[in-house]
Formats: C-alpha cells, structure tokens, sequence
C-alpha cells in the first residue's frame, strides 16, 4: 500500500533559503521523472521522518501542485554528519508497471538451535536488495533462521522470496551466523569458580597459623 505525502513547490532558492525551509519544519528536496522533469519540493519534516522510520522503501504517492498524485520513491537522503538533522531528500516518479530496484527489509523468525546450547547470533544483513514490479514490493521478507545451529550459516542464496522478486544481492552474502560461544567468558567463569572453592581452604589456613 502507498504512503501519502502533500509537497509544496519551491523556487531552487539559496543555501539560506533553504535554512530558512528547514527552521519552518520543512524539508528541501526534488523530483525527478518524466512527467515533472527536476522538480524542487518541501516535505512537512515530521511526516518525512515517520516515513523513514517505519518504511523507507515505500511507495509514496506525493500529491505535488501542477502535477497532481504521482508515485515516487526516495532515491537519497541528505543528513547533518554530526546532530542527523534532515537536509535534503531526493525522489524519483515511478512507472508501476515497470520493475524498480529497491531494498526490503529482512525480518528474523524462530530462535536458532544453536543460541540453545550457547551459540552466539550474529545477523550480517538487515536488508536485501530486490527487483520487481512496485504493486509487488513487500513491507518485508521473513526469514526463519530456527535451524541454524554453532558454526552455520544462512546465506543470500538459501532466503525464500516470493515469485515475483528478483534478488540483487550476492547470493554468496552470509545473511546470519551462530558464532562458538566466547572462550575468554567461559575461562573466566572457570577461574571465578576455582577462587571460591579455594577460599574455604585457605581461611581454615590463616585460622591455622593464626592459633
């Protein structure tokens, strides 16, 4: 399902023009397509950000002045290195019957054998790069990670995606693993144990030499 968003048009304007949008709760950006050329456009920040949070892969169906509804994608956003405030976003407008590339969250499921006997999980990969119609873009792919066990891996190449999704990942990508349990925590836990069971024998000791 597509995420609606209300832009307004804006003249290119200056680099404090552009400040001045972002001080109002707005955000600077453009879209480029066949229908609105290279379009400069702000973004109300707030509906922006819920929108990365919770899908930023999503089909967006931008209602932009002169152009009415059209469905866009975000191609890049622009942050501030050091607070992360939201400088700048590019879109681009969408056929929805031709496939688009674009990346779809990978979703884990089940709890690894080998997390059972004391394997470590390690996910490599969060998101997976796909291909296909844009009515076909799921809000994610499951991944049942319940057999693995210590020393296995899952790879791009083992993920089950729907029939019409093309994956562009490198099939020989590690997705997840169960690492061996860490020898030095295992060591150190020896070693606490032995302590004590030293204590009381060398209490009784001093006690010895103390009479």
């Amino acid at each position: 399902m597509a995420v609606s968003l209300k832009a307004e048009v804006r003249s290119s304007g200056t680099k404090g023009q552009r400040k001045d949008l972002r001080k109002q709760g707005k955000v600077p950006g453009v879209v480029y397509g066949k229908k609105v050329t290279q379009t400069p456009i702000a973004i109300d920040q707030r509906e922006l950000l819920a929108l990365l949070k919770t899908n930023p892969h999503a089909i967006i169906d931008m209602d932009i002045p002169q152009f009415g509804k059209q469905p866009v994608m975000i191609n890049e956003v622009q942050r501030d290195p050091i607070s992360r405030e939201l400088l700048h976003v590019d879109f681009h407008q969408i056929n929805m019957d031709e496939p688009v590339n674009t990346t779809v969250r990978l979703e884990f499921i089940g709890d690894p054998v080998g997390v059972g006997v004391g394997g470590i999980l390690q996910i490599q990969h969060h998101e997976v790069d796909i291909r296909c119609l844009p009515s076909d873009i799921p809000a994610a792919i499951e991944v049942d990670i319940s057999g693995l066990d210590i020393g296995q891996n899952l790879l791009v190449s083992e993920l089950k995606l729907p029939a019409k999704l093309e994956m562009r990942s490198d099939e020989h990508d590690v997705v997840a693993t169960i690492l061996m349990p860490q020898k030095g925590d295992e060591e150190t836990e020896e070693a606490a144990e032995a302590d004590k069971a030293q204590e009381p024998a060398a209490e009784k000791a001093a006690a010895g030499e103390t009479a």
